[in-house]
């Protein structure tokens, strides 16, 4: 009985200490997050000499470039959203329905822009651009050439994210795709007389929304925080406009930069509404 109860009092001893471990490293991590964003918004909100005061929210709408700076990115993520899914999701397919020994090579086909710094991959897109104006010159693609550096929507910036992103929705897809079987539905929709197109869109993409809502909210992440890239090859994007506003209005720049915040968590937050009460029913 003695050493029952001595062996119930460890167990116990080992059952109640995760708990209070879990509500440390919980309250550690919130502080670790919610101070810097308290901090940032009490920056936004109060001036030594005018006290609390909500002027720098108020400038966001009529500071020149921001509508115009936003509207670009969130049109950017869209298109380059639209590309990587219509690019990834069908070859992913491919390869495990018809060439599952590949499945290692395009893992690491879609990873490496992982390694490759993005330093040096805007200065190969670059230089890429200048070469093969002065090549395409005297070629009908000289024009396609110029259009796609246009910048009231530079289509090489789609371009340069689709790489960019490749490896994030390379890993959602591919999480969503091991929880289905993806063989015994294709081919019992295509015994049914299932078009490839119907398959795709009726039968696959249906049991990949949480996958697709993944990949496309690490896509939208990532074309608003970029900068890089943008930066280099000249133009002026949401994440470029906060860098560029910066420099002679602080507030305003954290202002949109927790506005920005606080919209992709709104986003993500309806999405995972609105796919949890799908799954639900």
């Amino acid at each position: 009985m003695a050493a029952l109860t001595g062996l119930e009092r460890v167990s116990g001893t080992v059952t109640r200490r995760p708990k209070a471990w879990r509500g440390v490293v919980f309250a550690l991590a919130a502080a670790y997050f919610l101070v810097p964003l308290g901090t940032s918004v009490w920056y936004t909100i109060y001036t030594p000499t005018a006290g609390v005061s909500l002027s720098a929210y108020g400038e966001l709408l009529t500071a020149d470039g921001f509508v115009r700076s936003l509207s670009l990115s969130l049109g950017l993520a869209v298109a380059t959203i639209a590309v990587v899914l219509l690019l990834a999701l069908p070859a992913m397919l491919a390869v495990r329905l018809f060439a599952p020994g590949l499945r290692v090579v395009m893992e690491v086909l879609c990873t490496l822009p992982l390694v490759v710094p993005p330093i040096t991959f805007v200065a190969g897109i670059g230089t890429s651009l200048r070469n093969g104006t002065e090549v395409l010159a005297p070629t009908p693609f000289w024009a396609t050439l110029i259009a796609v550096q246009d910048p009231a929507f530079p289509v090489v910036l789609v371009l340069a994210y689709v790489v960019l992103v490749l490896p994030f929705v390379y890993r959602s897809l591919d999480a969503g795709l091991r929880t289905m079987d993806v063989r015994t539905l294709v081919e019992a929709a295509r015994n049914l007389g299932a078009s490839w197109p119907y398959v795709l869109v009726r039968v696959i993409v249906p049991n990949l929304r949480s996958a697709l809502a993944s990949a496309s909210f690490l896509t939208l992440a990532l074309v608003l925080g970029e900068y890089t890239v943008a930066s280099l090859l000249g133009y002026e994007p949401f994440a470029v406009w906060i860098v560029t506003v910066s420099g002679s209005k602080g507030q305003l720049s954290v202002a949109v930069s927790i506005l920005s915040l606080l919209l992709i968590w709104l986003l993500l937050l309806a999405v995972s509404t609105v796919f949890g009460r799908k799954k639900g029913k």
